[in-house]
């Protein structure tokens, strides 16, 4: 059976989603056991349609992708009763039963109902009130680890109704202990490796982080030079849905499985994938987090200021960093206010300028022919560096705006050229 389904993703990220996407579709274990079709991209994710194994493969191979979300029901409304009778007249229990615990979450773009709180409340009702009149029990609310997850979308007019398949949200790969101080996701971070060109066959040339705080990049760098799959050691949402043929599941999990074990052992010795970072403490945290995810022998990891940083290849690659702020240059993914907004007198502006200014002179006499990415809140980092971006691509970290800057390369003068 054909059911319809919409994967959420990081604001900025839907074209890259939609490429992996079709990218896993013609996957030869995908197309022989899940096939699926990828539809449109809309602000916030990506549809596709296929059945239930499509939901089991996306959430297994998608690094860009929050969750995977299960189309139950739309339809248009007027105010909350409408919803509400939504939620009643669905066949709830041939999902989940009254034992099960739920949470309702609810998302709304130019809705005109006043209270989006009471709202959620609304659907919730429905839910329980369509398992009440069915089976003589409702299921009770959990919100902090419920069994299900249902999600409401309010457009407009329209009202849609989602299952979550998935669980814990996509970004959770199963091997992160060691965080450090505002980690970047781990899908957004994958998104922005896709936006700088580092995508499956295309990772031959070397990886560099120079700060490379506990090392997200370099972990996600790493696992898409290898081809393993991300969801492959974790569990979700649908293994515990009821009527579900999980036969498909179990031959893609172990495909996954035996593909990384392939390329483990035909992994080279040491993967041309290097961090640094001024704190010992975050290089500790990285090679922790390196060795849970299962990669090959030992982080490549170097103490050092980035503004005295050295290529670690004698080959130019990609350069690709998310500065920190504060104590590291403020709070890592926190808005640095414009350049133009900043008292002149300000000694945390100079302090900054001071860095970007050393920075900038390192990739210029350092790092020519290199490829460097910046993904950043300074939205005038550009000229803090004194550099002139060839491409500046919009991005969100949650709520906070921010870009991904590239830069290329050329030793001499006193601005990069593109």
């Amino acid at each position: 059976m054909t059911q319809a389904f919409f994967a959420p993703c990081p604001r900025g990220l839907e074209s890259a989603l939609a490429d992996e996407l079709r990218e896993i579709a013609v996957r030869p274990d995908v197309d022989a056991l899940a096939p699926f079709d990828v539809h449109r991209e809309v602000p916030g994710g990506v549809s596709f349609s296929g059945d239930m194994a499509a939901a089991y493969a996306v959430n297994l191979h998608s690094r860009i992708a929050s969750r995977v979300l299960l189309r139950v029901a739309a339809r248009g409304y007027r105010h909350e009763d409408d919803i509400y009778e939504l939620a009643r007249t669905q066949r709830w229990d041939q999902w989940f039963g009254p034992d099960e615990t739920i949470k309702i979450e609810l998302t709304a773009h130019r809705s005109p109902l006043r209270s989006l709180n009471f709202t959620a409340l609304r659907v919730k009702d429905g839910v329980c009130d369509a398992m009440r009149e069915r089976l003589g029990a409702r299921p009770s609310v959990d919100t902090a680890s419920p069994d299900v997850r249902i999600y409401a979308h309010l457009t407009e007019h329209d009202c849609t109704l989602y299952l979550d398949t998935t669980g814990e949200p996509l970004f959770k790969r199963g091997w992160r202990m060691e965080k450090g101080e505002a980690p970047l996701k781990e899908n957004l971070a994958a998104g922005i490796l896709r936006l700088a060109g580092w995508t499956p066959g295309k990772t031959s040339r070397p990886f560099y982080d120079p700060m490379c705080g506990s090392g997200t990049f370099l972990v996600e760098a790493a696992q898409v030079a290898l081809g393993l799959a991300p969801g492959a050691a974790r569990s979700f949402a649908f293994e515990w849905l009821k009527g579900i043929n999980l036969k498909p599941w179990k031959a893609l999990k172990s495909e996954a499985q035996a593909a990384s074990q392939r390329a483990a052992a035909a992994a080279p010795a040491d993967l041309a994938i290097a961090g640094s970072d001024i704190s010992t403490d975050m290089l500790a945290m990285a090679s922790a987090n390196w060795q849970r995810a299962g990669l090959p022998g030992e982080l490549r990891a170097k103490q050092v200021d980035a503004r005295h940083v050295q290529p670690p290849f004698a080959e130019p690659g990609l350069l690709l960093l998310n500065p920190p702020y504060g104590e590291r240059i403020a709070v890592r993914g926190q808005r640095r206010p414009a350049f133009d907004e900043a008292p002149v007198d300000s000694a945390e502006e100079a302090a900054a300028n001071q860095f970007a200014s050393a920075f900038a002179t390192t990739l210029k006499q350092h790092f020519s022919g290199w490829e460097a990415w910046i993904f950043t809140g300074d939205l005038s980092l550009p000229r803090r560096l004194r550099l002139k971006e060839s491409r500046r691509v919009p991005l969100y970290n949650g709520n906070i705006e921010c870009r991904l800057f590239r830069f290329e390369m050329v030793k001499g003068g006193n601005r990069a050229q593109s």
